[in-house]
């Protein structure tokens, strides 16, 4: 399982990395054309609304990986370990479920989105590539979720230990 989810952290880091790195370089070009030469970035808000539901979803199993989930954590000082790891395994279960199902709306939605050839206003680019990478890795999150069940829940950590 380690080398699949070191796999799996890099190659959802670097599609991240590089999604992020492109909304920046269509910023600065939009923001330059626009202040500087008084011409914005035809298509730019397009484009980076699209880099961004890529940058949300493909980061999602990364965090749901390294449980960086947003915790809340006032009453874990008054549980006994049992209960603590009782209460992981259940947001496992809840997460896995409701990404589950969203992912499955979201699949249904990019089928109709690719049925009726959906684009964007300005460059007419097809929105169901951004609507299947969506279902993707929403669905990566919950298979996730369902593996992370079965695995001890860590302090404070992910899977395996992590270099920087």
């Amino acid at each position: 399982m380690t080398g699949v989810t070191k796999t799996l952290e890099k190659l959802l880091g670097v599609i991240s990395a590089v999604v992020l790195f492109l909304m920046m370089i269509i910023t600065t070009v939009d923001v330059f054309g626009r202040y500087v030469l008084n011409q914005p970035l035809p298509g730019g808000f397009e484009m980076t609304e699209m880099a961004l539901a890529v940058l949300i979803y493909a980061a999602l199993p990364l965090v749901s990986i390294r449980r960086e989930h947003i915790v809340i954590d006032t009453l874990d000082t008054l549980m006994s370990p049992a209960v603590k790891a009782f209460f992981n395994k259940l947001s496992d279960v809840i997460c896995c479920l409701a990404l589950s199902g969203i992912g499955y709306l979201i699949f249904r939605r990019a089928l109709r989105v690719a049925e009726y050839g959906d684009t964007t206003n300005v460059l007419k680019l097809p929105l169901a590539p951004v609507a299947y990478t969506m279902g993707v890795m929403i669905s990566i999150a919950a298979l996730t979720h369902l593996v992370l069940i079965f695995i001890p829940h860590r302090e404070h950590g992910s899977l395996g230990p992590t270099t920087t």
